[in-house]
């Protein structure tokens, strides 16, 4: 007999739940007692078996449609109380690059049937269901004068995924990421049991959760912390071709406090084996530009904003100009846009639009995300950025390189970083491949440049990551462990929840 066959036949005779769709896909049916709404149509299976890396396939059994909490509760109570006959992973928009929000043969809970936001009469904090999307949240807070405070660079990603990998962009040295900027969350654990949880109540539920990969539980609301949302933004880029030059002024720049320094932060690498992206810049510098980075090989570009409201806007102009006065950018170099701070927070909408009408979005995005301590990020330039991939015959997509200050974590979360030094980096390597063969190529870069960083003694995070084994899990949180493991027992001891990880 065919081995999958076998399996499909074992399966059946166990578990009755299960039956066969089709020769490839065993299709979960749930009891009518428990009135939930099970999706296991071939359009909706397929959907929910690929995420945004497109490099893994997992065919989940069924995809959930909740109507309330209280459906994803008795769902994985009824799993729960029959050991775990299937698996269960919450989806948002599927962001994950490795199939992290994947589960074979169980089902995936799509989140983004509950996506409310209320915010509270004080304006002081918005509780936002686990599947909202963050420019959902950005439209309704600002409508009433208010916004969050911290931001990843890409808004279509729901509220609990970023909650449970860490959430960073640009404004993490200012704020922290998103994970520090919570007060209290909903959270339903692997006993199917709905738990509130803050500093104060259910602790170690609430710092579990936070960047715990969705091992503990899933987000169903979180109290976000809301601050004035500013009405404008100056925006700006400038060139540096001097590496040393570059990072010191990022380092300067997040030192600063908050009335006189920027309010958001990152830094691209443009590299003469890659597309260098001008069009930020005037039409007349574009060309200039484009033969620097030729001339060059690399060309560093620092990434600023500076908010505004009615009220600053005639000081503003004195205060870039202080700002800027210091840096060691290339003279001329230096471009300006004044945009509403709406657009400026989305902005990487734009490129998505640019990329799906080329047919680059929907493509395979074998990325690579790190963090680098301060006291290596020459190292790790000269290592990688010089060595590996200006030597390639070609890169794709863009590398972000960007500092922020650790002091914004909370170490009691799950979330890794290296800390032993008080700044590091974050590293974005964000290539996507149109073929199977240039997917391997970067997948091999990606392992030579991880290898380069073991061999160099270059303490490395990875995040967004995806391990296969359990060593390197371990290794990944390591003094945080072995309360990562006594958190998995306790609140999710049938290692129901988010199987995609390979952590259990």
């Amino acid at each position: 007999m065919d081995i999958n066959l076998l399996l499909i036949t074992v399966l059946i005779c166990l578990f009755p739940s299960f039956t066969i769709a089709s020769k490839h896909h065993i299709k979960l049916v749930l009891p009518k007692s428990l009135n939930l709404t099970l999706l296991t149509d071939p359009s909706t299976i397929a959907a929910a078996s690929h995420d945004y890396g497109k490099t893994t396939t997992v065919t989940p059994g069924g995809v959930l449609r909740p109507s309330s909490t209280a459906d994803i509760s008795h769902l994985i109570r009824y799993t729960a109380e029959r050991d775990g006959i299937f698996k269960v992973a919450a989806r948002g928009q599927g962001h994950s690059l490795d199939g992290q929000a994947s589960v074979p043969g169980g089902v995936v809970i799509n989140m983004t049937c509950l996506a409310d936001v209320v915010i509270s009469d004080d304006k002081k904090y918005a509780d936002v269901a686990g599947g909202a999307l963050w420019v959902d949240v950005l439209k309704k807070t600002a409508e009433k004068g208010v916004s969050p405070v911290t931001w990843t660079d890409y808004l279509k990603v729901s509220v609990g995924g970023t909650l449970s990998n860490a959430g960073i962009g640009g404004h993490v040295f200012r704020h922290g990421p998103q994970i520090s900027n919570v007060l209290e969350l909903d959270v339903i654990t692997g006993k199917g049991k709905m738990l509130t949880c803050s500093p104060q109540l259910n602790r170690e539920l609430f710092y579990g959760v936070l960047g715990g990969l969705g091992q503990f539980g899933i987000i169903t609301r979180a109290r976000i912390v809301l601050d004035h949302a500013p009405k404008r933004a100056k925006w700006f880029r400038m060139l540096y071709s001097d590496f040393n030059a570059f990072t010191k002024d990022q380092e300067r720049l997040i030192s600063l406090s908050n009335d006189f320094g920027v309010d958001y932060l990152e830094g691209q690498i443009l590299m003469s084996n890659g597309f260098v992206d001008t069009s930020f810049f005037p039409t007349s510098q574009q060309s200039k530009i484009a033969n620097l980075v030729k001339d060059h090989g690399i060309i560093y570009v620092l990434e600023v904003a500076k908010y505004y409201d009615d009220p600053t806007l005639p000081i503003i102009g004195q205060v870039i100009d202080k700002l800027t006065k210091n840096l060691s950018y290339l003279p001329g170099f230096i471009a300006m846009h004044d945009v509403p701070i709406f657009d400026f927070l989305n902005r990487v909408q734009t490129e998505e639009n640019t990329l799906r009408s080329a047919g680059l979005w929907d493509v395979p995005h074998p990325w690579l995300n790190l963090y680098i301590p301060k006291s290596r990020i020459r190292d790790f330039h000269d290592g990688v950025f010089k060595n590996i991939l200006l030597k390639e015959a070609s890169i794709s997509g863009i590398a972000l390189l960007y500092p922020t200050n650790i002091d914004k974590w909370d170490n009691r979360m799950s979330a890794v970083i290296p800390n032993d030094e008080d700044v590091i980096y974050i590293v974005g390597i964000l290539q996507y491949s149109t073929n199977q063969e240039k997917l391997q190529e970067i997948k091999s870069v990606n392992e030579k440049i991880i290898r380069f960083c073991k061999n160099s003694g270059i303490k490395i995070k990875q995040y967004l990551m995806h391990y296969s084994r359990k060593e390197d899990w371990v290794e990944h949180f390591g003094s945080k462990w072995s309360d990562f493991s006594k958190r998995k027992d306790m609140f999710d001891p049938k290692k129901l929840l988010s199987p995609g990880h390979d952590i259990f």
